[in-house]
């Protein structure tokens, strides 16, 4: 599914003092799984993150998914990509606060059917937030609980390719340990990519890479 070849990202990169977040990545990322990239803060997973994502340009090298060079293709088309095949979990939850925990996972929704709302459901019970929950507006949840809800609102268009930045940080152990199970189902037939710094939560992962 990607093809990342010398991939380098820059900042400052006109100022004397430069900061190398990615340096000369080369890998290949399959079309399912799950895979786990890990490393000390500030070793540039994130920034590895938001160049696979599109969120972010690298500086040089080339990122290939699925046959097409992120390079080649407009920045319409790349907004479309993320929109249409993406899902993200950021290290913060960025839900909206006048909203409540089943608009908040709708927001991101394609489309607004008793179907999606069905999902948006399934998913906020599957990782254990509870229907007596859905009204509630996220000053009134728990960090755990935001961060989950979080987690349903990535998943509710299906995405090829879920990018999570650090997912479990705000969890307890035994919530860690449930939402990873689920996000390794999920993995089975989509491509989840997990950045964290704790090996723990790996365990059972299809791939590790060490940054």
């Amino acid at each position: 599914m990607f093809q990342v070849k010398n991939l380098n990202l820059i900042y400052d990169v006109d100022k004397e003092e430069k900061v190398c977040a990615v340096n000369d990545v080369t890998l290949t990322l399959p079309d399912t799984g799950l895979i786990g990239i890990i490393g000390p803060s500030g070793s540039g997973k994130s920034s590895l993150m938001y160049c696979l994502s599109t969120l972010k340009t690298p500086t040089d090298g080339s990122i290939v998914y699925n046959g097409t060079d992120y390079r080649d293709m407009a920045r319409g088309e790349l907004e479309c990509l993320r929109r249409e095949q993406f899902g993200f979990v950021f290290q913060h939850h960025f839900l909206i606060g006048y909203m409540n925990v089943m608009d908040n996972v709708m927001v991101a929704a394609k489309e607004t059917t008793a179907e999606t709302r069905e999902r948006a459901k399934e998913l906020l019970m599957g990782l254990r937030i509870k229907e007596t929950e859905f009204k509630k507006k996220p000053k009134q949840l728990s960090g755990g609980q935001r961060q989950r809800c979080a987690i349903a609102r990535a998943l509710i268009n299906t995405p090829k390719v879920l990018f999570a930045d650090e997912p479990t940080a705000s969890l307890d152990h035994e919530n860690a340990f449930r939402v990873m199970q689920y996000l390794k189902e999920y993995a089975k037939e989509h491509l989840v990519l997990v950045i964290t710094h704790d090996h723990s939560i790996l365990e059972g992962a299809d791939r590790v890479i060490e940054i």
